[in-house]
């Protein structure tokens, strides 16, 4: 019969054990602090990385083209996106949004814990551990939608924004233009008063008009005088309107004026520019966000009632053998009137939310109605001002003035002739001016159509 050897009793090293329990339980608590990205967040990630990379690549703004005297109008609007502060601060602030979704779904940070017991002055037990948060399911969840539609709302914002400088730049553009239109069609008319004026004066020397003619035609100069002066100071505040639109300090070199923009399309129908602007505009799509964030604060409120929990392991390193000490702790929501009130103030604020979102969409209606109006009514000024009524305008001045020298007719009636002759021009150049601004609103604000050189801002849907 073969021998047995005699087995020996395994000896287990307690340290060594120890520890080993002691790490695996911490690993547990330590493992996936952060938590795995979800959708939403990704997608903002992906969005933030893809406008970032054009807008502001490697955190700082990127060179700025270069500005030339009646350069191309596309060159100016990137200029002023990418240079506009307003526009920047929407930006920074999206992008702390979007970095804000990990820190609200992320678990929270562990504690590390230390105790000692001393007695006779002499260390008894020493106690070093970890300890983290638990929050219960659906929590953290829930925070992180919460931050993910209030980031959506941050980026649509900063849409707004890039829209906004777009449309604040072409909107003084248009009133450069106008402006230089008056000022031009003033002058050709003080050259035509110099005329009357001279004509006036050939009447009174040869005894068929008084010098009182004489005197109202220098009278009606001096007036147009100073509208024109007027109106070349006024071209000053413009500049710096211009100026201010690009993002320039107002204490920098003023910059060159840029060529007239492309015209803005004919307006649709009131219907369509409502369907498309209800899909499409910023203001709506942010005030959306707003409301999905309340859906998610409400959320939260309701799975206040649940009980959070809080994990620990302590190990006494001067025990022999290191003895380790789990833990674990439970919140008692015990008081009732305190979560009902979250849930309360919760639904109220999405109620508000809702609210104001239906007031935008009532506002937008409203004012796409007002704007295709004033578009229409600009477009039958033009239609009628730019036809036959100038001419005959004109027509009607020849023969005040052919009256006048034949002394068939009063000097107040060639006066009265060029007025409307001169009201009418203005006229049309106000008409064209408000129906570009209308139809350049619609288009930009209000239907979200991004204009060449504001393109990067359409990422990732």
């Amino acid at each position: 019969m073969a021998l047995r050897r005699p087995v020996r009793p395994v000896q287990y090293n307690a340290l060594s054990c120890s520890c080993q329990v002691g790490l695996l339980l911490a690993s547990a608590l330590l493992v996936g602090c952060a938590g795995a990205p979800g959708a939403g967040e990704s997608g903002a990630q992906r969005r933030l990385d893809t406008v970032g990379r054009q807008y502001r690549p490697a955190g700082e703004r990127p060179v700025l083209p270069q500005l030339e005297e009646r350069g191309q109008f596309d060159q100016f609007v990137l200029y002023a996106v990418l240079n506009n502060p307003q526009v920047a601060a929407a930006y920074h602030a999206w992008a702390a949004s979007v970095h804000r979704i990990t820190v609200e779904r992320s678990r929270p940070d562990p504690r590390l814990t230390l105790q000692a017991s001393i007695a006779d002055m002499a260390l008894m037990a020493l106690m070093a551990g970890v300890m983290t948060d638990v929050p219960s399911a659906g929590k953290r969840a829930a925070a992180g939608d919460i931050a993910t539609a209030e980031s959506q709302a941050k980026y649509f914002t900063f849409e707004a924004r890039v829209l906004q400088s777009a449309f604040a730049l072409r909107k003084v553009r248009y009133q450069l233009d106008a402006l230089d239109t008056k000022i031009a069609i003033m002058h050709e008319t003080a050259r035509l008063l110099a005329q009357l004026e001279k004509l006036a004066l050939v009447q009174n020397e040869v005894g068929r008009a008084p010098m009182q003619d004489v005197l109202q035609a220098r009278i009606e100069r001096a007036r147009l005088a100073s509208d024109i002066a007027n109106l070349d100071d006024s071209r000053d505040a413009l500049l710096a309107q211009f100026k201010a639109a690009l993002g320039i300090p107002a204490g920098a070199v003023a910059p060159p004026v840029s060529a007239m923009p492309v015209p803005s399309p004919p307006a649709m129908t009131a219907d369509r520019l409502l369907e498309l602007a209800l899909e499409r505009n910023p203001r709506l799509k942010a005030m959306q966000a707003e409301v999905a964030a309340a859906q998610g604060s409400l959320q939260l409120a309701r799975k206040s009632a649940r009980s959070d929990f809080s994990v620990g392991l302590e190990a006494d390193w001067k025990a022999s053998p290191i003895m380790l000490q789990p833990s674990l702790g439970v919140s008692v929501p015990i008081w009732r009137a305190k979560t009902k009130a979250q849930i309360a103030a919760a639904q109220a604020n999405k109620a508000e939310a809702n609210a104001r979102l239906s007031a935008e969409q009532i506002a937008l209606a409203v004012e796409i109605a007002e704007k295709t109006f004033m578009s229409r009514e600009a477009t039958r000024q033009l239609a009628l001002l730019g036809g036959s009524l100038p001419r005959m305008a004109s027509g009607a001045l020849a023969l005040a003035q052919s009256g006048y020298s034949g002394g068939k007719s009063d000097f107040n009636s060639v006066i009265d002739a060029q007025k409307v002759l001169l009201e009418l021009r203005l006229a049309q150049s106000e008409a064209s001016l408000q129906r570009e601004l209308a139809l350049a609103e619609l288009s930009i604000l209000v239907v979200a159509t991004v204009p060449p050189g504001a393109t990067f801002n359409k990422a990732i849907p």
